[in-house]
């Protein structure tokens, strides 16, 4: 990750963008709101590191959900042309793309350090451009944040045993939701802004959406006390730069050089903020006047879960030619991957 700020900082200081360039404003409608931490916040440093480098050739403007187009609608409009550019996560779009959500976050990985091994240094990348060429989408994608693991979910009563689960309202997201579904659970994928209410008008009973420090934000404490972890449904998140194809191909090499290079150090910054503010937020939930109860998923259940995924899993490659196409690719990165991890990491202590 330090890679990715050094060569930032050569970009912004030794290569400055031409005063003959063609100037752009990037117009950037956002998915989550940027007061909240990992998940808006990256955007909003994205901002201010290519305002301040761009020397006024690029610039970016960052608009708050629902101020220039509604979240589930980004993709459509950067597409087409009526905003060039937005930022999101992959697995919003998993209603027209069977595959995005795998350029997302993948139940029980992979991490945020060989994700980003796999799109940088692997097919990732390419597969992650790929795969909305294929769809008609005229789009350039760059990853521009990821975060660390989420809460696995917010409860109102302990959860024992998959039969607990089964009738439960709850909002999930991506294919973490698919595994819950096949568990007997009622899914929903609300925006941020919208679970809360739904939470307090009963609309929901459960929740997830991400980090401690996240959800905290979004205040539901104040309504379901029992959450739980590990988030085995999203270890890491990745988030995406949308830009208009055509408004891509009219920038040029060292405004494209700048953008780039700015997106991989938010990705640096991100995860270091995330990985950054957790436990304060845990410790925080665990005082006597918040009253939550953290809870950590039994083994029976996490087997449950990854039998489930493992079912789902199989039944989108059989049905999603691309699906296939980019999960054989990753496994195939994921088994050389394994080799260095069993070598490389500390065994994790016995729960």
């Amino acid at each position: 990750m330090l890679l990715f700020l050094c060569a930032f900082t050569l970009v912004y200081y030794a290569s400055p963008i031409s005063a003959q360039a063609g100037k752009v404003l990037l117009k950037v409608p956002v998915a989550f709101g940027t007061h909240l931490p990992g998940l808006g916040t990256p955007i909003r440093q994205f901002e201010k590191w290519v305002n301040a480098a761009g020397g006024g050739s690029v610039k970016v403007k960052v608009y708050e959900p629902k101020k220039l187009v509604a979240p589930f609608e980004i993709l459509g409009a950067v597409s087409s042309g009526k905003i060039n550019a937005g930022y999101s996560t992959a697995g919003y779009w998993a209603g027209k793309i069977k595959a995005a959500p795998l350029f997302s976050a993948v139940p029980f990985g992979p991490g945020g350090g060989e994700y980003m091994a796999w799109l940088y240094f692997g097919n990732g990348r390419k597969l992650y451009q790929e795969m909305y060429d294929t769809h008609g989408f005229k789009v350039k994608v760059i990853p521009c944040a990821i975060i660390a693991p989420e809460t696995s979910g917010w409860f109102s009563k302990p959860i024992n045993s998959a039969a607990d689960l089964k009738g439960l309202r709850m909002r999930f997201f991506g294919l973490g939701g698919k595994v819950m579904n096949k568990l007997g659970v009622s899914t929903s994928l609300l925006p941020g802004g919208e679970i809360f209410p739904a939470l307090e008008k009963k609309a929901i009973d459960a929740t997830e959406f991400s980090m401690p420090a996240i959800d905290e934000r979004l205040g539901f404490y104040k309504i379901v006390k029992y959450n739980y972890f590990p988030g085995w449904h999203q270890q890491a998140t990745v988030f995406e730069l949308l830009i208009n194809k055509n408004t891509w191909k009219g920038l040029n090499n060292s405004q494209k050089t700048l953008i780039e290079m700015a997106c991989k150090a938010t990705m640096a910054w991100s995860f270091a903020e995330g990985e950054g503010l957790q436990f304060a937020a845990m410790q925080r939930n665990n005082t006597p006047k918040r009253g939550v109860k953290t809870k950590y998923w039994s083994k029976k259940m996490l087997s449950t879960f990854r039998k489930a995924w493992n079912e789902v899993q199989k039944d989108m490659y059989a049905k999603d030619a691309f699906f296939r196409k980019v999960w054989d690719d990753f496994q195939k990165f994921h088994k050389g991957y394994q080799v260095w991890q069993s070598h490389a990491y500390l065994p994790l202590p016995k729960r």
